[in-house]
């Protein structure tokens, strides 16, 4: 919206200079882009009129012309323009005078005449208007007077960028309530009397689509000339408003729209085919509008019609075959209120937006008609006279929209803007924005006013207190909160804790989607129930997931197409398991799972090349594991499970219950998966990684510790996890450390069997442990290890 300040002045003059209302009406939420002045910074240009116009004697487009500026001569001016004729009232620049771009007349002589000024364009003015000659003034402008006095050229354009909300500030009428609520003054609210018909004449109207159209008014008005001339003011204001003016019927229009934001129509009386309807427009109707484009009509379209065709898209675009032209005496005034919702995006599909179509989509006052209508009327009698009938309306009450009732605690008000507001000042107000403000004991009840469509909600109302009494106003106070411990188990560990550690061991953290495609989930799950959703996203996406593996290896698929080929991806999530016993028949598990492939490292000048591993899996797995201080609650043990290679895959068992899974993906489902390399991943219930064991203090012993090494050959079936255990279930306490530090098959070992190197370190927190004892207690574990491996010491 853009406006003139000294046109908002004869609303509600605040006595703010432009740059200051422009602060303002800013931070009350309706943003300035803009403030340029109205025209060219220029001196010394006075009305004058031309007295004599002649040819120049050696020039075709050159006139020489006798100027009468209010002095006793007259000035000698050369001038090109060819509108220029005597009688004319024009703008003179004498001599002396600066033009914008600091360009200064002086006498001088063209083709041997000579020229003491000249006669100015709106362009010499530094004035944007599109004219092709030199300014034509009324005939009443009075000679010797300043043109930037006589036009009110000390002026700005300030243009708005208003939210889709606040269609109420489309007009003048609008801008001038928030300015005079801003500043706590009266609007002079124009008195627009009812024109008095003088005629019987009237046209008929039919609504046929009340729920879009639930009010038209149309007024017949006769004998208007259509060649008269705008009045300058009226042009001025359209012009620093940004509308070219056009001719008066279309000026009015436009002039209406401004000051009020109702769009209006005018129709050439004589091209209508009877009764006006307001209707549907049937599928591809063809129509021709006002710039000359036909369009063909969707069904979904308003238009105005008479009995033969459409004459107009409602709301958006007039017809060529109905507008007013040079030779129309007759017009029908059309002023209407069409839904919002029957006008949104209407323009768009045709490629049109139009000032019409934009205040239509946004809500214009459904009470604001009838004002409009006589304001039209009486400034097109006043301007191209005539004849005006009485006042056609046809509606439908029950479709028009109705007056919200909103209420507003005042404890609410306090407590979103942050501070205490006084109640009468509260009122004030919501009062001066139009609203029937009814005080309560808790705040108020408020009655929405026609014209603001945004305001439903307790909180719209919140908002417009705030902003009205100035953001600006509102303290800027720090909010105090109070410190606490905070309330946590030690003995349970965080799970940013958890993917703490995976990103330091290179992991990225991914977020996949719960619905999967069931064909991938299928080929990993083969046989387990699934939860098929009803209404699915996409066909891809109409399973839940049973495992978070489905999802990371589609994210490990898109990688691998870009040309990612080392990944480390993990993922926290629920997984979804049909369960009969479960809640809603589903069970939900919050599980940690991870997937990594390609090399090691990156390529390196220093780094042999080597892909992942399952123990570089298992690695990672247990630097999770570690991080619960109670390992050896953790085991791993064979698995069989398709989804996993046989061979390099195991089971996470925490004590004696399995807990998780980790393995190769098997490589007969690789390329069914779309994998274009071995992929290894793990998945972990979370409860078994998040319980951990709290620390406890114990002594440190002041005795030797003692190192004894056994090398055992055992059967290549036995486990060398289990030898671990039962060495550390046979040593007792006195054995405070145990580690499998080489494992051995080849020569000197018999092909079925192999060779376990274990350190053993024995020591007592009480005393030093004799030799004895030691060889007592490895002998134990020895002969343990037979009874129950069949182990035997290597030679």
């Amino acid at each position: 919206m853009k406006f003139s300040k000294s046109w908002l002045d004869e609303w509600v003059n605040t006595g703010l200079n432009a740059e200051a209302l422009a602060e303002q009406i800013t931070m009350a939420g309706l943003e300035v882009d803009g403030i340029e002045p109205v025209a060219g910074d220029f001196s010394q240009v006075i009305v004058g009129e031309v007295v004599e116009c002649g040819q120049h004697p050696d020039a075709d487009k050159l006139r020489v012309t006798k100027i009468n500026v209010g002095g006793d001569e007259l000035l000698d001016i050369v001038c090109g323009a060819p509108n220029c004729r005597q009688g004319l009232k024009v703008a003179v620049a004498v001599v002396g005078a600066v033009l914008p771009g600091d360009f200064k007349i002086k006498k001088a002589k063209l083709r041997g005449q000579p020229s003491h000024g000249m006669l100015c364009s709106y362009g010499e003015l530094g004035i944007e208007l599109d004219s092709s000659g030199i300014i034509e003034l009324p005939a009443d402008a009075p000679v010797g007077t300043p043109v930037r006095e006589y036009l009110s050229l000390n002026d700005v354009t300030i243009e708005v960028d208003l939210t889709p909300n606040r269609a109420d500030c489309l007009s003048m009428a609008g801008l001038a309530r928030e300015v005079g609520v801003l500043n706590r003054q009266d609007v002079n609210w124009p008195e627009i009397p009812a024109v008095t018909a003088t005629i019987d004449d009237q046209v008929s109207i039919e609504l046929n689509a009340p729920a879009a159209c639930p009010r038209y008014l149309g007024r017949v008005v006769k004998n208007i000339d259509v060649k008269a001339s705008t009045p300058m003011w009226m042009q001025e204001k359209l012009r620093r408003s940004g509308i070219r003016s056009i001719d008066p019927v279309v000026d009015i229009t436009n002039f209406v729209l401004l000051e009020w934001g109702q769009p209006m129509h005018a129709f050439d009386l004589a091209t209508l085919n009877g009764a006006v309807s307001v209707r549907m427009a049937e599928q591809d109707e063809k129509l021709t509008l006002l710039d000359g484009n036909t369009v063909s009509l969707n069904s979904d379209t308003l238009v105005i019609a008479d009995q033969q065709q459409a004459i107009a898209m409602a709301g958006i675009f007039g017809g060529e075959a109905t507008g007013v032209t040079e030779t129309t005496r007759d017009v029908l005034l059309e002023c209407a209120f069409f839904s919002p919702l029957a006008i949104t995006g209407r323009a768009r599909s045709y490629g049109l937006h139009t000032d019409s179509s934009h205040r239509f989509e946004r809500g214009v006052d459904y009470r604001l008609q009838h004002k409009v209508m006589e304001r039209a009327t009486a400034l097109l009698l006043e301007i191209c006279g005539g004849e005006a009938g009485p006042v056609v309306e046809a509606a439908a009450e029950s479709e028009l929209p109705r007056a919200n009732t909103v209420t507003l605690r005042h404890a609410r008000l306090n407590r979103l803007i942050g501070i205490d507001i006084d109640a009468a000042q509260v009122t004030d107000m919501l009062a001066r924005l139009g609203l029937d403000v009814t005080t309560t004991a808790d705040g108020w009840q408020v009655v929405v006013p026609s014209y603001r469509f945004d305001i439903g909600i307790e909180e719209d109302l919140v908002e417009e207190v705030a902003r009205i009494y100035g953001y600006n106003n509102i303290p800027d106070v720090a909010p105090v909160a109070g410190l606490t411990m905070s309330r946590h188990q030690e003995a349970r560990l965080p799970l940013n804790r958890l993917k703490d550690a995976l990103v330091d061991l290179g992991y990225q953290e991914a977020i996949t989607y719960s619905f999967v495609d069931p064909a991938q989930q299928q080929h990993l799950f083969p046989g387990v129930d699934t939860m098929i959703l009803p209404n699915p996203i996409a066909a891809d996406m109409s399973a839940m997931r049973v495992s978070l593996w489905t999802g990371l290896i589609q994210a490990a698929v898109y990688n691998q197409n870009r040309q990612q080929s080392r990944l480390r991806l993990f993922e926290q999530g629920l997984t979804f398991v049909p369960d009969q016993h479960a809640e809603n028949a589903v069970r939900q598990t919050p599980v940690l799972a991870g997937l990594l492939l390609g090399p090691v490292v990156d390529e390196h000048w220093d780094m042999a090349g080597k892909g992942v591993d399952f123990f570089d899996l298992k690695g990672d797995v247990e630097s999770l594991l570690a991080l619960s201080a109670n390992e050896s609650s953790f085991s791993f043990a064979r698995t069989d499970t398709g989804a996993l290679h046989p061979g390099q895959s195991a089971a996470l068992l925490q004590q004696g219950r399995q807990v998780g899974l980790l393995g190769a993906v098997h490589p007969s489902l690789l390329r069914k998966l779309g994998l274009k390399s071995q992929a290894y991943v793990f998945e972990v219930e979370l409860s078994a990684l998040t319980g951990r064991r709290v620390p406890e203090a114990v002594e440190v012993s002041r005795f030797p510790a003692n190192r004894r090494d056994l090398a055992l050959v055992v059967d290549q079936s036995v486990a060398a996890g289990d030898i671990l255990d039962l060495v550390r279930k046979v040593g007792g306490d006195q054995l405070v450390g145990l580690n499998l530090f080489d494992v051995y098959q080849g020569q000197g070992i018999a092909d079925d069997k192999k060779s376990l190197a274990l350190s053993l370190v024995l020591q007592d927190t009480h005393r030093t442990l004799e030799e004895k004892e030691i060889a007592d207690t490895v002998a134990r574990i020895v002969s343990a290890l037979s009874d129950e491996f069949s182990a035997s010491l290597r030679d």
